[in-house]
């Protein structure tokens, strides 16, 4: 008896450790996979979508391609720019990188979808940008109009797969059709779980794209990406998510751009400073300035604001994956005027008008996620069809 309770004990850490070696192996990026989209690219005319995260070995993407003698015609740049050098809703002007001596196009602000004349000779688009996995982080939204617009031209487009950071749990309110915009143009959850090829092919296979032509879509695979991976990023996404910690808190933060708080721009820890001025109910203080291609015009610009620093709370996401909707209620509880604590942002990265009335009715923090179940669930079904590494769960 005690011979079989030692082989089980044996088998059962075998099983764990090998796990544990499976998560602790090293991750790499589609980009990397370059025997796979390499050949496809011979003797094309190529288009780039890709920022300041789309790395190949030490060098950027762009780098290596040209080196290797593919032709590029130009580089398509996303919110925060080619080079990441933008602030949150900063202009990304088009022109000419400097470095690479290739044409930008900007693909933020009025000029979000590439036109004919943008994509006129070109035989297929890469997209190659470290997406954070959160639904109001424009990316996906660059995606969908790419896909969309490569559909509409007949050009093939390949995505080079990237490891999603928040790619261990999904969360959230599912977005009401009514609130999409381009901080959220689907109904996910906040927090979808899904790296950018998987969600790439969710959109195409639910038919989801806003053109009846099919994309004609190719996805490079990661090597070694389990969903249940905590993959640190080598490169910030942009200019206000500079390490881990905020990349971590920033799905339950971000809900601050929609109220009257300062979420910490303009200071060294975005999405981690919460405050206002005036707050009698905290004692920390800091003081938002203007940073230029960080947060040149931060809310509450040299002014005190008084509150909480959530320096260090990123790591319990980890141990306890979830939004956090504590900073949020705490934050309404203490504003002293209670009309002018949400803007019209609000409803917009929510994805409905319902987290925000519950707020104001002062449902707790159980009620408000238990009404979130349903959708979660049947968002779920759906996500599970297209997932290409292990989930989270079995």
């Amino acid at each position: 008896m005690k011979t079989k309770s030692l082989i089980l004990i044996i088998f059962l850490l075998t099983t764990v450790l090998n796990s544990e070696a499976k998560l602790k192996a090293t991750i790499y990026p589609g980009a990397f996979q370059t025997d796979l989209y390499f050949p496809l690219l011979k003797d094309k005319v190529i288009g780039i979508v890709a920022n300041q995260t789309s790395i190949l070995g030490t060098k950027h993407l762009v780098d290596s391609l040209k080196s290797s003698g593919f032709n590029i015609k130009c580089v398509f740049a996303p919110e925060h720019g080619f080079r990441g050098e933008k602030g949150a809703g900063e202009e990304v002007k088009s022109g000419t990188d400097p470095i690479s001596g290739l044409p930008i196009i900007s693909l933020y602000g009025k000029h979000q979808s590439p036109d004919s004349n943008d994509l006129k000779g070109i035989d297929i688009i890469l997209f190659d940008i470290q997406d954070v996995g959160v639904r109001f982080y424009t990316y996906i939204s660059t995606l969908q109009l790419i896909m969309e617009a490569c559909a509409e031209h007949d050009i093939q487009l390949i995505v080079l797969d990237r490891p999603n950071p928040n790619g261990f749990y999904v969360d959230g309110p599912v977005l009401e059709k009514k609130n999409s915009s381009f901080v959220g143009m689907q109904s996910i959850p906040v927090v979808y779980g899904m790296t950018i090829g998987e969600y790439a092919s969710m959109l195409s296979g639910e038919k989801w794209l806003q053109t009846k032509k099919t994309c004609n879509l190719v996805i490079v695979p990661l090597r070694n990406y389990y969903h249940a991976s905590k993959y640190d990023l080598p490169i910030p996404p942009s200019p206000n998510l500079p390490d881990m910690d905020a990349v971590y808190l920033y799905p339950s933060t971000c809900f601050f751009e929609g109220t009257a708080i300062s979420l910490g721009r303009g200071t060294k820890k975005p999405f981690r400073y919460i405050g206002f001025p005036g707050n009698k109910m905290d004692t920390f203080s800091f003081t938002p300035k203007s940073i230029p291609g960080v947060a040149p015009s931060p809310p509450y610009q040299d002014s005190i604001c008084i509150g909480i620093d959530l320096t260090g709370q990123g790591a319990t996401m980890k141990v306890i994956p979830g939004l956090n909707l504590e900073y949020l209620l705490k934050m309404y509880h203490a504003f002293p005027v209670k009309e002018k604590f949400f803007n019209n942002f609000f409803d917009k990265l929510a994805g409905t008008e319902k987290l925000r009335k519950q707020i104001i009715a002062g449902k707790s923090i159980k009620e408000i996620k238990k009404s979130w179940q349903a959708d979660i669930k049947k968002f779920k079904t759906i996500r599970k069809k297209y997932l290409n590494y292990p989930d989270f769960e079995k």
